[in-house]
């Protein structure tokens, strides 16, 4: 099981911190590290991950047990334990009605057999920053009225379900979701149109030279003001 031995702080730097720490002691695969407030949360490409206290699901997790389509896997069992509609922007944002409700970000070493998932999720928040008006959504702002804490185990089981969940199985549930797909993209090379992902997880994308595959980085719609992701 996932989610136990459970450490939970009032406040931190960043949950996948504490949580590499405990990786590198040697914790067991599902341990749990949450907090009310992280005072240097990131998120992808190092963007800060900023929320007050007890507004957001705040997790990292110990896996001990890594395979390639974790993110992907992540960003699935994220939208099923959510109660409104939600889409993935690749590679593992989930959205709600075109904005960012949740956010996750794998790191580790995988070399050695393990990784740590940080989840962030925008649960009651109502106000978010300036660079954010319009780009971030949370749960309350959706309709839905949440306490952060009842929503770990519904999000757990879900984990729980899509890591042992075959690939195929997982790639079907994930395009099923795909924000991207069909939309004009741009990244720091080029752009074109997003065509789904392949078996590892990579976006396909066709530019007038043919299909590109991006195995890593981030991509924007176009119609994205600068700065969106």
């Amino acid at each position: 099981m996932i989610g136990a031995p459970r450490v939970h702080l009032r406040s931190t730097d960043s949950t996948n911190e504490r949580a590499k720490e405990l990786a590198l002691a040697g914790a067991p695969h599902g341990t749990l590290v949450t907090a009310d407030e992280q005072t240097a949360g990131r998120g992808r490409q190092g963007r800060a991950w900023a929320a007050a206290p007890r507004e957001a699901l705040l997790m990292s997790l110990v896996l001990r047990r890594v395979e390639p389509t974790l993110p992907l896997a992540a960003a699935v069992a994220v939208c099923d334990a959510l109660p409104v509609d939600c889409e993935i922007k690749w590679p593992n944002d989930v959205w709600h009605e075109r904005r960012k409700l949740a956010g996750i970000l794998v790191e580790g070493r995988l070399q050695e057999g393990w990784a740590v998932l940080g989840i962030g999720l925008n649960v009651t928040t109502t106000e978010f920053r300036v660079e954010l008006s319009g780009i971030a959504t949370s749960l309350r702002l959706a309709g839905v009225e949440y306490e952060v804490e009842a929503l770990l185990p519904e999000l757990l089981a879900a984990l729980e379900r899509r890591l042992d969940a075959p690939v195929a199985e997982l790639l079907a549930a994930w395009s099923e979701r795909d924000a991207l797909r069909g939309e004009r993209v741009r990244w720091d090379a080029g752009e074109g149109t997003a065509a789904g992902i392949d078996e590892s997880g990579a976006l396909l994308v066709d530019t007038p030279e043919g299909r590109v595959t991006l195995d890593a980085g981030e991509v924007h719609l176009l119609r994205e003001r600068e700065g969106a992701g």
